[in-house]
């Protein structure tokens, strides 16, 4: 007899910053009581720490498979989600099933308006943790079971560039650069006044052969973003990010329509269905999915939907402690068409230290895990960041 889940359980990380994510906080952009900030440009909530979602699944036979969901604000949100509506639901389930698990929970309150947000969170924290169990029931790390690795190793950009000023960010670049890197992404949540100048200086500072690319942060109205892609042309980016607010289907198909540089959405995205409305109206050219926001069913599907499109493939990488990085590094070595996945730096090289199993990220490449599974999971020392819920 194949094994079952017995049990969903759920751990809330908190990991203290001595910067807050994206940068230091500027004027008017104080924490509230509650350890959250809103950048001034966006208008968008951020927390001082590094907070996520942890999700352990176990089995009758006690396997156990390792999960992790966005949770950087009220993480309490997906916890309760996954307490009360999910793991009762998936209890006795086979791992097995875990494409039909994720569509049975969609399910479950889709005619409540929950396709999106917290509850496709929760349940891509499950998803991922059934996926390690397949792994490790199987034997087999996750890229085997997703249809073979395509490449060992992952390229990587350098993404924020989290520093005060532009020399510093320029400085950042160089000392990345001489580290083997070749791609950055700005931030211009930061540097939204000098969003131009920034790119001309970085141009003319790092050569003509370093990937630049840009991330808008949903700041711009179409036009806005129309013109401010035009005055960025002579420097060549290799992408613009999120031109504008992401409900605007339409206005992110006309910026596509005037931009000669190719345009990027996908962080937010939850499903399939979210990626397709894009793809059919032209609104993008590459694809970002997030796997802490999708889990790997999703994840897949919207990868695979985006290469039937002919569509470049470039995975987001948000707030985490490394587990969801995992799935989404042994999700990329499959894809076809990536250039690049993202790496956040002081996420990454921090926090995947409380995590056991091999992945880094050195000389602009990611190395897969390996092992059974995702190929990871929390260290001894991960706990001491555990929050009472």
């Amino acid at each position: 007899m194949r094994d079952t889940v017995a049990s969903i359980e759920t751990f809330i990380i908190n990991i203290p910053r001595d910067v807050p994510y994206l940068g230091a906080a500027r004027s008017g952009e104080e924490a509230n009581q509650f350890g959250y900030l809103v950048r001034k440009d966006n208008r968008t909530l951020y927390p001082t720490t590094d907070k996520s979602v942890i999700v352990k699944v176990t089995t009758a036979q006690g396997r156990v498979g390792w999960g992790e969901t966005y949770g950087i604000c009220a993480p309490r949100v997906v916890c309760v989600l996954i307490e009360e509506l999910l793991a009762p639901i998936v209890a006795g389930r086979d791992p097995f099933d875990v494409q039909v698990i994720w569509e049975d929970l969609y399910d479950l309150m889709r005619v409540r308006g929950y396709h999106s947000g917290f509850y496709l969170d929760a349940l891509a924290g499950i998803d991922i943790a059934l996926w390690d169990l397949c792994g490790k029931i199987a034997d087999q790390p996750l890229h085997k079971l997703l249809g073979g690795a395509r490449r060992d190793t992952v390229p990587a950009y350098v993404s924020g560039l989290p520093k005060p000023t532009l020399p510093d960010r320029i400085a950042l670049a160089k000392e990345w650069m001489a580290k083997g890197f070749n791609a950055f992404k700005i931030h211009a949540v930061m540097s939204a006044d000098s969003i131009v100048a920034d790119f001309e200086a970085l141009r003319a500072e790092l050569g003509p052969d370093v990937d630049l690319m840009v991330d808008l942060h949903w700041m711009f109205t179409p036009a806005e973003a129309i013109s401010l892609i035009r005055a960025l042309e002579p420097y060549r980016l290799a992408l613009v990010e999120a031109p504008c607010k992401p409900e605007d289907v339409q206005g992110l198909a006309q910026i596509a329509r005037a931009s000669s540089i190719p345009i990027a959405a996908g962080e937010e995205w939850r499903t399939v269905f979210d990626a397709r409305a894009r793809l059919e109206l032209g609104a993008v050219s590459i694809l970002q999915p997030e796997m802490g926001h999708k889990g790997v069913t999703q994840f897949m599907r919207m990868a695979r939907l985006g290469e039937a499109y002919h569509a470049r493939i470039m995975p987001h990488a948000t707030i985490g402690t490394g587990i969801f990085m995992a799935a989404s590094l042994h999700a990329a070595a499959t894809i076809q068409n990536l250039p690049y996945h993202e790496y956040q730096p002081s996420i990454f090289d921090r926090n995947t230290k409380l995590l056991k199993g091999g992945m880094t990220c050195d000389k602009g490449q990611f190395t897969v895990p390996q092992g059974p599974g995702h190929g990871v999971e929390p260290d001894d020392s991960i706990w001491q960041y555990v929050v009472d819920q």
